[in-house]
């Protein structure tokens, strides 16, 4: 009736023993010594887009800016396409 209530790692005769527990706990603390230490180091960017989200996208530089950058360029694509498809046949001749 009470090994029922009892679960099987707390009474088995092998986890009351020392030497499992100091080698389990050695472990642990093996694992947290090799963790680094203090702050963690800036990131550098490797590349053009690593520099833009670090530049306005992340930590205290996060601003709306690549918002704006996205309203910007899509103008001037538009603009330009506006200009290849329609404008430019009429740069000489009125309509």
């Amino acid at each position: 009736m009470v090994s029922s209530l009892v679960p099987p790692k707390i009474a088995s005769p092998n986890a009351i023993g020392g030497a499992a527990d100091a080698a389990r706990m050695q472990r642990v603390v093996g694992f947290y010594e090799k963790l680094p230490r203090g702050p963690a180091p800036k990131p550098k960017a490797r590349g053009v887009l690593e520099w833009y989200s670090l530049r306005y996208m992340t930590g205290k530089n996060a601003s709306a800016m690549p918002i704006v950058h996205a309203i910007g360029f899509f103008m001037v694509i538009g603009y330009a396409q506006n200009y290849y498809f329609h404008l430019r046949h009429h740069k000489n001749n009125a309509h």
